[in-house]
């Protein structure tokens, strides 16, 4: 994801690319459609849907790493209500299409056409990226893991293997996709074909086309027109590299209808030496290179950023909790100006909600955690990050002047400290303009003071004309509007930033902010008169009548303040902390709503929506604590109803209908107790047997991986044998002989921060301890801590961890042994090799939490993890005991069942912290180490990878849905100790935060958690 500093190279393109030439030497350009339909047009400034231009800001999240379909709703209502007019979802050919010829779009969250209804519904266009490879840090990139094992030829390519094997999803996924996409009355209005895919050219500079690459992309249109997609197509490139699929660029083949850009600036993982470049600071080639980017990548269409940086990912290894300050709100208010700073019209955030990597979904870069910093955060919590970003989203929602601009310039000229840089957007039609404001040193977190020279339809200005001047305080951006239409009525100029605005009882009422004790200035023209409504609360303001115009200067304290217009519109004054908590909730459902059917509130943590039915306003939401909320409303509003209840509204000075929330709701959880304990690992004893389901004989001599195993040694690769997921186990036999190897030489492959184990004769003999940057393994075990067979076959086992496929071209790197090899002084050979498979293999025995959830341990396999296993032959540990311990090298499970009732009403996010002796929080008492991987199950679904010794993520949020919130709830936690001391652990919960809610928690999630069935044994 990185920008390349030469990423130019030298290459003149100019002339040389398509239009360019007349297209910048035109005034007149051209408005495109994809010849299938004009409901979606677009040109050199931004989208045009059903006719009427829009400033697109989306925000990605998905679905399959929230596995709740009922909590799918909750997020859009907080993407909706921070005034997003869209949203993107990745789909996932794996979680799909788990084994060839088998498609599963129904079961549980498998099933995401309520996603599409829910964009309806809620009111919010979608954008819809099925991939078939879609990279977002996940197990191949998303691509089937069926597909990684080189026997379908190259991946993402016109190979006629790959075709074959992917079509069956594309194919099923775009039917049904289709009926919801707006050309047929849904919300869906772009397509995404494959995923930062800059393979046209072989040769960039000679024209020379890439003509697999191009044959590839072309394939994937026609199978999505067959299949009822005709929205426009897309494609997004990786950051700047490259010129690939724009029609502005060429005629060649698999060009799509529109082309965007993905940019991660910073950098875009929390290990930061991964970014030498950056090192997470705000550099600034990487901040000014977009707008001539595009210039050349696409002049007639527009500046579009499929992904843009809302977070990064943390790998193993990384800080706990991420890096959330590197990420945060000073990010979102700079970097995202930045973006209309240099024209960009169509944005979406990558990640605005990250989720959970449950059970294998990721890649072996990254932990369970998804969380990406976004401005929600993993457990669903709005963090300041949301709150920044709604303040400029909600602008973007209403600013409809500000989706078709020129950039008239941008230096520090406009300006009168040389420290700051502005840009000037001007809409040719109405002359509205935006000047957007930053450190010309775009690192720089001083402190700068200046004015701006504007032109406005009252002339050339210099501003602020009367109050103090216009500040950047430390990473920070602004943007001044000049011109600026809000109802009947225009902004001068406002050096405050524009909130929002609603037109309610034909009576304009505008928001402004600005930071608390920095000062704006405004003028708003045809009225000249204006009053301060409520004096000395927290506003120092000053108003200048004018001919046909009022100025008022303020220097804004905190909290919110009203100045009445002399026509009765009304003008509120908000500090930072005041506008985060400012709702401008529409009375509908349509995605195009600016502020002429809105209300307008302030006070709550949440506003989810609001509708009018007859005098009665009916606001849900969600509030921490007691709150005072003031609503902007209609005059014939009589009632006020707050999650379904009438609350008491009193009317205030400046027309402000007021209710006191009352909140502050508590729960407690109960302990965690009443564990009991099995063996996991009886497959090291000598007299176990291999005859079960989930054994099969490892004798393939031949591999289609392109990665051979060493000579001497079978096909050991699990995705030969249709396993893909979890902790394998193999089982191997090699005879007595007079003269027996000494040791084992194992070389193994199986992803970044994966480890192993191996017994031989029931020793232990060793342990890879792994490392967070290192995907294979290789080390000698000497047998001199072990017993030698002289009578029998001697039984090597080995278990090992899988983290994932890698991504990309990697894909198809294979997971398993690659070298196992006796040492010693005669000749050796192995007489067997077997390997356990998940339960059910690629035909899952369970269909809702497949294909991703479980690997092929003795307690998945015989589902000790679910909900209902009669787990009699468990130890039961002592009532009091809050340590998971084993005692030596090996692999234990521990279970037990707690009941929760968490009233109705509330929002309860509950995580479970999962800590070993290492951990400050944790010191063994009995000299156990942290050598441990432990994988954490609620309900049967694998909610946390616990590494202690790798690092770094101790918490691991669970949503309801998968906690049952009315019910008992099975926890399972398998322990395996890499270690001859043994190793210990404690797994606990805590409660996040407690909302009380408009939001119904109290949905039945019982068909999400199925429960044991007798089968299981079969696979012991």
């Amino acid at each position: 994801m990185l920008i390349s500093k030469t990423l130019l190279g030298g290459i003149a393109l100019g002339a040389s690319v398509v239009g360019v030439s007349s297209a910048q030497n035109s005034t007149r350009w051209p408005l495109h459609d994809n010849g299938l339909t004009d409901i979606v047009e677009w040109d050199r400034y931004s989208f045009l849907i059903n006719g009427q231009r829009h400033f697109v800001f989306s925000g990605e999240f998905h679905y399959w790493r929230l596995p709740v379909p009922e909590l799918w709703k909750d997020l859009l209502e907080k993407i909706k209500a921070a005034g997003f007019t869209a949203f993107s979802i990745y789909n996932h050919w794996e979680y799909h299409n788990p084994k060839p010829g088998v498609l599963d779009f129904e079961s549980g969250a498998h099933n995401f056409t309520s996603i599409m209804t829910l964009a309806k519904e809620i009111g919010l266009y979608l954008i819809i990226r099925p991939g078939p490879y879609v990279n977002a840090e996940s197990n191949a990139g998303g691509l089937a893991l069926w597909a990684t094992t080189g026997a379908y030829g190259k991946l993402r390519d016109n190979d006629l293997r790959y075709l074959d094997a992917l079509t069956p999803y594309w194919a099923n996924v775009s039917e049904i996709i289709a009926p919801h996409l707006i050309t047929n009355g849904g919300n869906i209005i772009l397509y995404q074909v494959e995923n930062e895919y800059a393979e046209q050219w072989s040769d960039f500079e000679n024209r020379e086309p890439n003509n697999s690459g191009e044959e590839y992309m072309q394939y994937l249109q026609d199978v999505a027109r067959e299949n009822g997609i005709d929205a426009p197509l897309f494609h997004n490139l990786p950051n700047m590299n490259g010129y690939s699929w724009s029609k502005d660029v060429s005629n060649n083949t698999g060009n799509v209808d529109v082309i965007g850009v993905d940019s991660y600036p910073t950098c875009w993982t929390c290990n930061v030496s991964e970014c030498l470049d950056t090192n997470g600071e705000y550099i600034p080639y990487k901040t000014l290179l977009y707008y001539d980017f595009f210039k050349n990548l696409s002049p007639t269409q527009p500046s579009f950023m499929p992904e843009f940086q809302g977070g990064s990912y943390n790998p193993w290894g990384g800080p706990q909790g991420g890096c959330p300050d590197d990420l945060g709100p000073d990010f979102a208010n700079l970097f995202y100006r930045n973006l209309i700073y240099q024209k960009v019209s169509a944005i979406s955030l990558y990640m605005l909600y990250g989720g959970t990597n449950w059970g294998w979904l990721a890649a072996p870069d990254v932990a369970t955690s998804y969380d990406y910093s976004s401005p929600i955060s993993e457990n669903r919590l709005l963090v300041e990050k949301y709150y920044e970003t709604k303040v400029l989203t909600q602008f973007t929602r209403i600013a409809q002047d500000l989706s078709k601009v020129d950039r008239v310039g941008n230096s520090t000229k406009y300006s009168s400290n040389p420290a700051v840089s502005v840009s000037e957007l001007r809409n040719p039609d109405t002359n509205a303009a935006f000047y957007v404001t930053q450190h010309e040193y775009t690192p720089s977190g001083t402190v700068e003071k200046f004015t701006v020279k504007v032109k406005t339809s009252d002339g050339a200005l210099t501003i602020p004309q009367y109050g103090t001047q216009i500040t950047l305080n430390g990473h920070q951006s602004k943007i001044i509007v000049t011109d600026f239409k809000f109802g009947t009525k225009t902004l001068l100029y406002s050096t405050a930033e524009v909130l929002t605005y609603a037109l309610i009882d034909d009576k304009e009422v505008l928001a402004l902010w600005v930071p608390t004790g920095e000062s704006g200035e405004f003028v708003v023209k045809g009225v000249n008169t204006a009053k301060f409504v409520n004096k000395g609360s927290s506003a120092n303001v000053k108003i200048h009548p004018g001919a046909d115009n009022v100025t008022v200067s303020f220097m804004q304290r905190s909290g919110l303040s009203l100045v009445e217009l002399g026509d009765g519109a009304r003008i509120a004054l908000l500090d930072r902390s005041a506008a985060h908590v400012f709702w401008s909730p529409s009375l509908n459902n349509d995605p195009a709503e600016a502020g002429n059917n809105t209300v307008l509130v302030h006070g709550p943590y949440l506003v989810r929506s609001a509708r009018l039915e007859g005098c009665d306003l009916q606001l849900t939401g969600d509030i921490q604590n007691s709150v005072k909320v003031s609503i902007f409303a209609p005059k014939s509003v009589c009632s006020v109803n707050w999650n379904g209840k009438k609350t008491s509204v009193e009317s205030a000075k400046g027309g402000i209908l007021t209710t006191n929330l009352e909140g502050a709701a508590r729960f407690e959880l109960p302990a965690i107790s009443g564990w009991k304990s099995a063996d996991s690992l009886p497959e090291i004893a000598r007299d176990y047997s291999t005859t079960s389901k989930a054994w099969i004989a490892a004798t393939n001599t031949n591999t289609s991986n392109p990665i051979l195993p060493a000579p001497n040694n079978p096909v050991l690769y699990v995705d030969d044998y249709h396993i893909h997921t979890g902790n394998h186990i193999y089982r191997a036999t090699f005879p007595t002989t007079d003269e027996p190897p000494t040791e084992v030489y194992l070389n193994i492959t199986g992803g970044r921060a994966f480890g192993f184990s191996a017994w031989l004769n029931s020793e232990f003999i060793g342990s890879w301890l792994g490392i967070p940057g290192i995907g294979q393994g290789e080390q000698t075990f000497s047998f001199s801590n072990a017993t030698l067979s002289t009578d029998a076959d001697n039984v090597l086992v080995i278990v090992m961890d899988n983290s994932g496929h890698d991504m990309r071209d990697g894909a198809i790197n294979p997971r398993g042994i690659q070298n196992a090899t006796l040492i010693g002084p005669g000749s050796y050979s192995f007489t067997e090799w077997k390997l356990a498979g998940n339960a059910g293999f690629e035909n899952h025995l369970d269909q809702i939490r497949a294909p991703l959830n479980e690997g092929s341990l003795y307690a998945e396999r015989v589902g000790i993890h679910l909900p209902g296993y009669p787990f009699d032959e468990a130890e039961e540990l002592p009532s009091d005991s809050i340590s998971l311990t084993v005692p030596g090298a090996g692999i234990r499970v521990f279970r037990t069942v707690v009941p929760l009732l968490v009233p109705s009403g509330l929002d309860v996010s509950i995580s479970f912290r999962l800590t070993a002796p290492s951990n400050v929080t944790f010191k063994s008492a009995k000299g156990y180490t942290n050598q441990l991987r432990a994988l954490l199950f609620v309900n049967g679904y694998q909610f946390g990878r616990f590494n202690p010794y790798i690092g770094h993520q101790i918490d691991f949020p669970v949503p309801p849905g998968i906690l049952d919130y009315k019910g008992d709830n099975t926890i399972a936690v398998t322990v395996w100790s890499q270690s001859a001391d043994g190793a210990e652990m404690k797994v606990e919960w805590n409660v996040d935060y407690v909302h009380e809610t408009g939001f119904d928690m109290n949905f039945d999630g019982t068909y999400l958690r199925p429960g044991w069935i007798e089968e299981r044994r079969d696979w012991a």
